[in-house]
């Protein structure tokens, strides 16, 4: 009995060995990982991926009951994998637009939830930091489903350099914040972003209530915070209320019930990534009769179904227009590629912008 336990210690400590050189040449693999959603601004967890890993790494196993425990085993390993790139991660600089506490800064911290939040004054300076260096990535929001698109975004989408790698849906819901000793009978004014305001228009109106527009909800509850003023309440998220030591007077005063913003992370390079199964693409036609219809009959006719369609005037040509479009495929495959020739004959201006997976809420 003595000897066959020798032997199995002797072979598990066999394996241990083997298995941290294994472990390490996986983790140099992880660093590449990293570094490769580091330059296309991708998020760590990719979910898809690891579902995909685990089901083609836990085949090799035909043992049913050695099977369910190596897949525990392997769920641990890529909790370990994502735990060492949030530790690299911890450098990784983020642009958005705000102050502490805004819904950017929020969607910024959900998608990349160790990064260097770099606090930016509006859109353009947050833009210009990736463009500059200044900072890896930029958050920045590109349609509200109350409000909706962003036209300062999609506009410095269209005429910059950077290129949106991932679309992620925030949903939103606004709170009438005031401080701790307030009342809802208290309030007599709000403050907040003009957006906000008109989104939570109907709770207004039936409280009687004055407003007073802000930068953004962040600045809003800041200001509140710092009046110390028990009639003045604020429109703004919990975090933010948490932030600034305020209480919630009253939850989800929204209009609807439904209330999301979509923010795009936007990068130096476009990302290839197949998991990404939609493409931003953004173009101006040339001024003929029937160009618009003509572009739109190119995408048809490669098999890509349009799932946005938006038209922004451009800015240093009065009563022309660029077109925002997102479609259903990916683009870097002979069909893609095709459609883009093809495509490019008919357009002033086009840009393949960017992919993402559709419908990514954080």
């Amino acid at each position: 009995m003595s000897d066959k336990l020798e032997d199995a210690r002797k072979i598990i400590n066999e394996v241990d060995a083997q298995m941290a050189e294994l472990f390490i040449k996986r983790m140099r693999a992880v660093e590449s990982v990293f570094e490769y959603k580091k330059e296309f601004g991708l998020p760590i967890l990719d979910q898809k991926r690891e579902d995909a890993v685990i089901e083609k790494a836990s085949s090799l196993v035909e043992d049913e009951v050695l099977k369910e425990y190596y897949i525990d085993y392997m769920k641990h390993m890529m909790s370990v994998s994502r735990a060492y790139q949030y530790r690299m991660q911890s450098g990784l600089k983020v642009a958005y637009s705000g102050v502490e506490g805004a819904f950017a800064h929020i969607a910024a911290g959900r998608i990349f939830p160790e990064g260097r939040y770099i606090s930016c004054c509006d859109f353009k300076a947050a833009y210009d930091s990736v463009v500059n260096g200044e900072s890896d990535v930029a958050v920045l929001p590109i349609e509200n489903s109350y409000a909706g698109e962003v036209g300062q975004t999609i506009d410095l989408i269209f005429s910059g350099s950077l290129y949106v790698n991932g679309i992620y849906e925030l949903e939103i819901h606004q709170n009438l914040l005031g401080l701790p000793n307030a009342t809802v009978d208290d309030i007599k004014k709000v403050t907040s972003h003009p957006q906000a305001l008109g989104q939570c228009h109907e709770y207004i109106k039936m409280r009687g209530l004055e407003t007073e527009e802000a930068n953004n909800t962040a600045l809003a509850a800041k200001a509140v915070a710092e009046a110390n003023d028990k009639s003045l309440g604020a429109i703004a998220s919990v975090e933010t209320a948490r932030l600034y030591g305020l209480k919630i007077i009253e939850a989800n005063i929204n209009k609807s019930g439904e209330n999301t913003t979509r923010f795009a992370v936007l990068s130096k390079v476009r990302a290839k990534t197949p998991s990404f199964s939609s493409t931003v693409l953004m173009f101006s036609v040339k001024h003929e009769a029937g160009s618009l219809a003509n572009a739109i009959g190119i995408i048809g006719r490669y098999g890509y179904s349009m799932t946005a369609l938006r038209s922004r005037p451009m800015k240093k040509h009065s009563w022309q227009y660029y077109f925002y479009v997102e479609i259903d495929g990916f683009l870097d495959n002979e069909n893609g590629e095709g459609m883009i020739k093809e495509l490019s004959k008919v357009c002033d201006k086009l840009k393949v912008a960017g992919a993402f997976e559709p419908h990514t809420e954080i």
